[in-house]
C-alpha cells in the first residue's frame, strides 16, 4: 500500500518532523528607494515594471523580498527548486523504465512492478517499534498499536520509493547519458578563519552547517555529518556556525562553551560530547565535561563564565537570519540549502551533482 505525504502527515502530524523551527523572523528594515537599473534587461532578470520611464528589474524585487522576509524567500525558493527536480527525476524515471520496458518486450506497468518487487523488502517490527520510539515525544499520547499500521503504511511507502530510486539509479548508470541542467538556488554564506571547520580549506565541497546544540534534530544530523566526511575525505570542508533558537536556553552558553574548548584545541571534542549527551546542557555539566575532556578548569570556567564568545555566537544568528534560517539544522552544500535532519543520502546526491558541476569525483 503506497500511502501519500499529505496523508502521513495528517494521521501522524505530531511524529513527522525534520527540525527545530522557533527561532524568531529578522527585524523589518526600513523601506530604502531600490537602486537604479543599470545595462540591458536579461531574460533571467526582466523589467518587472516601469516608474517614470525608470525600470525595476525582478532582481530588485527579490532583494526587497530578502530584505523584508528573508526566511519566507528562501523557503519558497527552495520549494520550487525542489517540487520541478522531484517532478524531473520522475520523468527522467518514467522515460527510463519505458526504454527498458521496451526492451523486454513488456508494459512499462508490469517491468516496474516486476523490477520494484525485486528490491522491495519488508517492514521488520524492529523498525516499526524504533519509528515510534524516536517519534515517541510526538506521538501526542497515542501507544504504539494506535499508531502501528499508520507506521506499517508509511515505512512501506519509503521503502517502495526507494526500491523505485535504487531501480532508476541502475537505468541511469547503465544509460551513462543523463544531465540535468536545472539549476538549484544558490546563496553566497560567508566564512571567515575563525569558524569552526573540519576538512581541507582548498575542498571543493563546503558545507556551512547553523546548529543548535540543544535541538534534538542537530544532534541526528551530526553522525550524519561525519559519514559525510569520511566517505569524501578532502573533498569536504565542514564549516560550523551557532544558531542558538530563542526556546532553548541553555544552547547559547553550550556554543560558548565549545568555543572556549577549542581555545585549548579541543573544539569538535567538545561539540560531539554537547550533542552526545543534550540532557547536561547546564553550566555546571558543562564545566565537568570540560574536566573529562582534561581541559584546564580555570581557563575554561573563565572563558565561559566571561561570555568571551557571546558576541560571536550572536553574530553567527544574525547571520544566519539574514540569510532566511528559521530552523535547525539548516545547511548549505556549496551555497545550496538542505534544512532538516536529513538522511545520508540526501547529502549524497546533492555533493555528487556538486561533484559533477566541478569536474571531480
Amino acid at each position: 500500500m503506497i500511502i501519500s505525504r499529505l496523508t502521513m502527515t495528517v494521521v501522524l502530524a505530531a511524529v513527522a518532523a525534520l527540525g527545530c523551527s522557533e527561532a524568531p523572523s529578522a527585524a523589518q528594515s526600513t523601506p530604502a528607494s531600490p537602486p537604479a537599473a543599470s545595462g540591458p534587461a536579461s531574460a533571467s532578470d526582466p523589467v518587472v515594471a516601469e516608474l517614470g520611464g525608470r525600470q525595476i528589474r525582478l532582481s530588485e524585487v527579490d532583494a526587497k523580498w530578502q530584505e523584508f522576509d528573508g526566511a519566507e524567500r528562501a523557503r519558497l525558493t527552495q520549494l520550487l527548486y525542489q517540487n520541478r527536480r522531484n517532478m524531473l527525476d520522475i520523468v527522467i524515471g518514467d522515460m527510463l523504465i519505458a526504454d527498458a520496458a521496451r526492451a523486454a518486450s513488456v508494459t512499462p506497468e508490469a517491468y516496474e512492478e516486476r523490477e520494484i518487487g525485486k528490491r522491495l523488502k519488508p517492514v521488520s517490527d524492529a523498525e516499526i517499534q524504533r519509528f515510534y520510539d524516536e517519534n515517541k515525544d510526538r506521538a501526542q499520547g497515542r501507544s504504539l498499536q494506535d499508531l502501528r499500521q499508520p507506521i506499517v503504511d508509511y515505512l512501506q511507502s519509503q521503502r517502495q520509493g526507494q526500491a523505485r530510486a535504487q531501480l532508476v539509479e541502475e537505468l541511469r548508470d547503465k544509460a551513462g547519458a543523463v544531465k540535468v541542467m536545472l539549476d538549484p538556488p544558490r546563496v553566497v554564506v560567508d566564512t571567515n578563519a575563525s569558524d569552526p571547520a573540519r576538512g581541507a580549506a582548498d575542498a571543493v565541497i563546503t558545507i556551512v552547517e547553523f546548529s543548535d546544540y540543544q535541538c534534538p534534530f542537530c544532534a541526528r544530523v551530526t553522525p550524519t555529518m561525519t559519514q559525510v566526511m569520511e566517505t569524501y575525505g578532502n573533498r569536504v570542508r565542514r564549516v560550523f556556525k551557532d544558531f542558538p533558537l530563542p526556546t532553548h536556553a541553555e544552547a547559547p552558553k553550550a556554543a560558548e562553551a565549545a568555543r572556549c574548548a577549542g581555545d585549548e584545541g579541543k573544539y569538535w571534542e567538545m561539540h560531539d560530547r554537547l550533542f552526545a549527551n543534550q540532557g547536561a546542557l547546564q553550566v555546571p555539566a558543562i564545566k565537568q565535561t570540560a574536566a573529562a575532556l582534561g581541559l584546564s578548569q580555570a581557563t575554561f570556567d573563565q572563558c565561559l563564565d566571561s561570555g568571551k564568545y557571546a558576541a560571536a555566537v550572536q553574530a553567527d544568528i544574525e547571520q544566519g537570519q539574514k540569510l532566511g534560517v528559521n530552523s535547525t539544522p539548516t545547511l548549505y552544500i556549496n551555497g545550496r540549502p538542505l534544512i532538516g535532519a536529513q538522511p545520508f543520502e540526501q547529502f549524497k546526491q546533492v555533493i555528487d551533482e556538486e561533484l559533477a558541476r566541478v569536474g571531480t569525483k
